[in-house]
């Protein structure tokens, strides 16, 4: 298994799971055109989302690419097809917005590890997940509005909870590229490596990440991706909260922080 799942191929494919141990990867696999997003790609990423969520050993996903990309968003050619088919009924929501929301919503915490450049609805496809670790080098573009494009509704408001709706205004209705720097500046990136040092810090963050009480971890994502979105379920995350406080986790942590030793949950 390629842990750090950053070599090129020259074969493209669906999206490629690895699994080693409580890490999962995904790595998008269409290099020669920057993984590009297929129509057949969302499928295959939905399936791998259900995958890991049924693998109670999984603590942690990655999402990275292959090459010099992360991706280069949806395929514009799919999205002209839609445009010139039938309207979508109202709220049922587009193929590419309902994976983008499933990723989100991954009871497992997510890493974007971003390996390139990251372009159109890609930009969203990162946002969805909980860190994104990001080479100096990577840069980012939003070109609905070059495009005529009007963005979906969670993706622009994913975007204004995340990083404000000034950033979210100049990333929309200019189109304009912003470097790493930039991107880290606004928000958009956890944190920003040089290229050599973006494998270190990505199997940190993710050792970080699945040594964490699972359960904690998975109540705590909820609560806060509700609270964004302004749907908060008070009670069900109160009921959590209780519930934790009866948990063998809670005994584990206790009992590790005495003996100054890590915890086991």
């Amino acid at each position: 298994m390629d842990g750090h799942a950053s070599g090129a191929t020259d074969t493209a494919s669906a999206p490629v799971l690895d699994v080693d141990g409580a890490r999962a990867t995904i790595r998008l696999n269409r290099p020669k055109h920057l993984n590009r997003l297929q129509s057949e790609d969302l499928d295959a990423l939905l399936k791998l989302f259900d995958r890991i969520e049924s693998d109670s050993e999984i603590r942690v996903l990655v999402l990275t690419g292959t090459g010099r990309a992360f991706s280069a968003g949806y395929d514009l050619g799919s999205i002209a097809e839609r445009a010139a088919g039938t309207a979508e009924e109202p709220g049922a929501g587009s193929a590419f917005e309902i994976v983008v929301n499933r990723l989100e919503d991954l009871v497992v915490p997510t890493i974007c590890r971003l390996n390139g450049g990251v372009y159109g609805g890609a930009t969203d496809l990162a946002l969805a997940c909980d860190f994104r670790i990001g080479i100096d080098t990577c840069e980012m573009f939003m070109p609905a509005a070059r495009l005529g494009l009007h963005y979906y509704t969670d993706g622009i408001k994913r975007y204004v909870s995340r990083l404000g709706a000034d950033n979210a205004k100049r990333l929309f209705l200019t189109a304009e590229k912003i470097g790493a720097a930039e991107m880290l500046r606004i928000g958009y990136l956890t944190a920003m490596v040089p290229a050599e040092a973006l494998d270190g810090e990505v199997d940190r963050l993710a050792a970080v990440l699945a040594g964490n009480a699972p359960v904690a971890m998975r109540g705590m994502k909820r609560a806060i991706n509700e609270f964004a979105r302004g749907r908060l379920d008070e009670a069900a995350t109160e009921r959590r909260h209780r519930d934790s406080m009866r948990s063998a986790e809670i005994k584990e942590g206790i009992n590790a922080f005495s003996e100054k030793r890590p915890p086991k949950f």
